[in-house]
């Protein structure tokens, strides 16, 4: 049996399927510690691991967290993403290495398993060679961020080349985003010499090739071909999450078995505090359909933000929540409608249901462009659409048979993977190993 560190950054979205990876683990007899924020304790202790919480100056409920918090909201999307990537993601990286060194010397782990944009690992495979340091995992639970001859640069959201013209103004993009992205490059860069290490080229590149594995939480077709992967990235399917068996089904719930279609909206579980951005629109533009709609807001406060901005005329068509698990409400969708974020997706298209996407921020516009490409949903190209463009989109997707076609395609083939099977077999070949 192996020891095993997991580690999340401290977000429900890299939690929980990160919790379900560690859980799958303990119940195979592996011994995991858990390393993420403090407020997830109670998740982490229930998959069984022992739980390691992040030093104080790194904890998202530090004064100095929360103050960068603030200053990230009043940002551009690209000024946003290079934020995150700096403030959220390098600068507590030396912390991390820190505290994952003192976890290991006590915790003498064969196998570290992390989400992808954890650049606190990295330290640990660019110091000594594989097989004198413990293997290095990484989780993709957002889309592939490196560069390929085969796909646009990331992050606009581009469709992938289909001409040589194409390839050629994708090829001078690259190189005007080398600049864009000089400034964060050299920030980071900068940060890993504080560690001792050089980072291996561009940053989006080194998520990729510097962890021993990339399992990429998807499936072929929902993902851009790519004839230049790393030798160690391969796709495992979705993680189903683990059953919340503390949720009580709403007096409302039966209404979702009816002969009327079922649309559920959500902005996810990070950008959600300002719910007139889709979930508002959405229940404007169907409040005359023939549907039942949900607003899965995903937090407690939610559905008094609705009727605040409804002022108090909620659709009668409409049921407000706060937390539902997907992983029921889903089976009983028709629509989901989202802004983008890829574990949600990713569930819905695991279970079949077809999609409407609005996002600007972090990966959401290629998020939104793999919708688009794999024929799974109509993408609004905007994180604030109009009432009017929703409904079209809603209508669209409803009475278009090929969307549901399209998303039953990908849900058979997620039928086909094993990703705990996929870690599994990985963590017990290191250990046989080591």
């Amino acid at each position: 049996m192996a020891k095993i560190i997991v580690t999340a950054g401290p977000v429900p979205g890299h939690v929980v399927p990160l919790a379900a990876v560690a859980a799958d683990l303990t119940e195979r007899g592996h011994e995991v510690l858990f390393y993420t924020g403090a407020q997830f304790e109670g998740q982490a202790r229930r998959t069984g691991a022992r739980f390691a919480p992040y030093p104080a100056e790194v904890e998202p409920t530090s004064a100095e967290f929360q103050a960068a918090f603030l200053e990230r909201e009043k940002l551009a999307p690209f000024d946003r993403m290079t934020f995150d990537l700096t403030r959220f993601g390098a600068d507590p990286a030396p912390v991390h290495d820190k505290r994952l060194q003192e976890l290991l010397a006590e915790f003498p782990a064969t196998v570290v398993i992390s989400d992808l944009t954890s650049f606190g690992t990295m330290p640990l495979a660019l110091r000594a060679p594989r097989g004198e340091r413990p293997l290095l995992v990484y989780i993709g639970m957002a889309p592939p961020p490196f560069d390929s001859v085969d796909t646009a640069p990331f992050g606009p959201g581009l469709l992938p080349p289909t001409t040589d013209e194409e390839r050629a103004r994708y090829n001078g993009m690259r190189v005007q985003m080398g600049a864009m992205f000089a400034d964060a490059q050299e920030h980071i860069e900068a940060v890993f010499s504080s560690m001792g290490v050089t980072l291996p080229g561009f940053f989006f590149n080194a998520m990729a090739t510097v962890p021993d594995h990339l399992l990429q939480l998807t499936v072929p077709a929902f993902e851009y071909p790519r004839s230049d992967a790393p030798q160690g990235f391969r796709f495992i399917g979705s993680l189903p999450a683990a059953p919340d068996r503390d949720f009580e089904r709403p007096d409302w719930w039966a209404d979702l078995s009816s002969d009327r279609p079922v649309v559920v909206v959500t902005q996810g579980t990070a950008e959600n505090n300002d719910l007139s951005q889709l979930v508002v629109p959405t229940l404007r533009a169907l409040a005359d359909a023939d549907v039942t709609i949900v607003a899965a807001t995903g937090r407690a406060d939610g559905p008094d933000m609705v009727r605040a901005e409804l002022d108090g005329e909620v659709p009668a068509n409409a049921h407000l929540a706060g937390f539902v698990p997907f992983e029921q409400l889903l089976p009983l969708a028709d629509v989901l409608v989202t802004n983008a974020g890829y574990g949600g997706v990713q569930t819905a298209l695991r279970h079949g249901v077809p999609l409407v996407v609005a996002g600007e921020t972090e990966d959401k516009p290629e998020v939104a462009a793999r919708v688009e490409w794999s024929g799974t949903g109509v993408n609004l190209h905007t994180a604030r659409p109009e009432v009017a463009a929703v409904r079209i989109a809603v209508d669209e997707v409803l009475n278009d048979p090929q969307y549901r076609k399209c998303a039953g395609e990908i849900q058979r083939q997620y039928a086909e993977y094993r990703p705990f099977d996929a870690i599994a077999e990985i963590i017990e070949r290191a250990a046989a190993v080591g």
